[in-house]
């Protein structure tokens, strides 16, 4: 089918109007062009959960062992709080948190998990922050950075201790996404992989409207064959010709029968 459009071509303070025709596509299916995720995204870089809610009320690492404080007054634990001394104190808090739960002794500061879990920690703290600032180019970058970088210790970790890889996963909530296969989004290339689908999709459904026709036909062809079966046998008595059918031919066609028609009543 020919559709015309018009495309609008501009010469200096004039405006033209050029028609043209094309060929309009017939196919039963439609492409769409895959949304491309951003490599910033906690679903390209693997984070489950996102950054949680930070408690600005509580003491930064330098102050959250001292005796001073927790008997200090109201306004002097205000001003050694996180809300008041910076954000940056609360995230330090949740690095430490992440730490503590995979380091392997108090003194555990250089290990691969303790870096993977310091990592996820800026990870996820960015991811937040660039939400709320999509303009900061220089926090993308650092942030794609710093996902490349925990990748390429997980892959290590992956292959000299795939059981601590695991447990790694569990405790901080990551899900590992290897390197994928570059493939190339093709327009061409799709359409024929779904007009396979449809095609298959098309086969089937033909395939099983002829399964239906033949299943109401069953009862018909089962009853005929009974009837069938029981005029041979008789003729065959009557012209005293040696007996092909016997009673038992008979009793297991009246049996498919009777099943078919009770297995046609409890669908219905």
């Amino acid at each position: 089918m020919i559709a015309p459009f018009r495309s609008i071509i501009r010469t200096g303070n004039c405006v033209n109007l050029l028609f043209t025709r094309s060929l309009k596509s017939d196919l039963h299916i439609k492409w769409v062009r895959p949304e491309k995720i951003s490599c910033w995204d906690a679903k390209k870089s693997g984070d489950l959960t996102p950054l949680s809610e930070l408690d600005m009320t509580e003491f930064p690492l330098e102050y959250r062992n001292s005796e001073e404080l927790k008997t200090a007054n109201e306004y002097v634990r205000k001003v050694f709080s996180c809300n008041f001394m910076g954000r940056r104190f609360a995230t330090q808090r949740f690095r430490q948190e992440l730490i503590d739960k995979v380091k392997s002794n108090s003194l555990d500061s250089t290990s691969c998990e303790v870096q993977i879990a310091s990592m996820t920690a800026n990870i996820r703290n960015l991811q937040e922050h660039y939400k709320l600032f999509p303009r900061d180019k220089s926090s993308k970058i650092a942030l794609k950075e710093i996902i490349d970088k925990r990748k390429k210790r997980l892959k290590f970790l992956r292959t000299w201790d795939y059981k601590k890889f695991e447990w790694l996963l569990e405790k901080l909530d990551l899900k590992y996404h290897p390197h994928p296969t570059y493939e190339r989004v093709e327009r061409k290339k799709s359409l024929r992989r779904l007009t396979s689908q449809w095609c298959e999709k098309v086969r089937e459904q033909k395939l099983a409207e002829y399964r239906d026709k033949l299943n109401n036909e069953k009862e018909i062809f089962f009853k005929e064959k009974l009837e069938s079966l029981e005029w041979i046998k008789k003729e065959e008595i009557e012209c005293g010709a040696p007996q092909t059918i016997t009673d038992a031919d008979i009793e297991a066609a009246r049996k498919q029968l009777e099943e078919w028609r009770a297995l046609k009543s409890n669908k219905e």
